[in-house]
């Protein structure tokens, strides 16, 4: 089960080359239930995730490089390409914070991701988190490649 929280980010710390990061493309082959298909650097997965903003379960599996580029021609809309940047908190939680390319260049949001619903409701991010999207649908990825 993934447990999530987003935010808008305008702000975003200065040295962010100082943290892990990795180079993102993704498509999305069916929107209900959600299929997606993902290079995370030279890595390439297939993602199930069920309805849901906060809470859903979501399941991975392993593709090949070949499996990837066959299913890359038979997306809906178009691929997200974003770089994530892996945050560390104090509180042993992870921000992961997605500044977009192409399409959607000068979008940028983090999600943090929690091991309870309760953790996620009382949590305060830092003061470079703005607006909290969890709740608005526009701002799933899925979405974002259909528009």
């Amino acid at each position: 089960m993934e447990i999530e929280r987003k935010f808008i980010v305008s702000d975003p710390p200065k040295d962010l080359d100082s943290y892990p990061h990795s180079e993102i493309e993704q498509g999305y082959l069916c929107m209900e239930p959600v299929i997606r298909i993902r290079r995370l650097d030279h890595e390439y997965i297939l993602t199930y995730k069920s309805k849901g903003l906060m809470k859903r379960a979501e399941h991975e599996f392993p593709l090949t490089k070949q499996a990837y580029e066959h299913l890359k021609e038979k997306i809906d809309g178009i691929l997200i390409y974003k770089t994530r940047y892996q945050i560390p908190t104090s509180d042993s939680l992870v921000i992961e914070l997605d500044v977009f390319h192409d399409d959607h260049e000068g979008l940028m949001m983090a999600e943090v991701e929690f091991p309870s619903e309760e953790a996620a409701l009382d949590y305060e991010g830092p003061d470079w988190f703005e607006d909290e999207v969890t709740l608005d649908p526009r701002y799933q990825n899925n979405n974002l490649a259909n528009r």
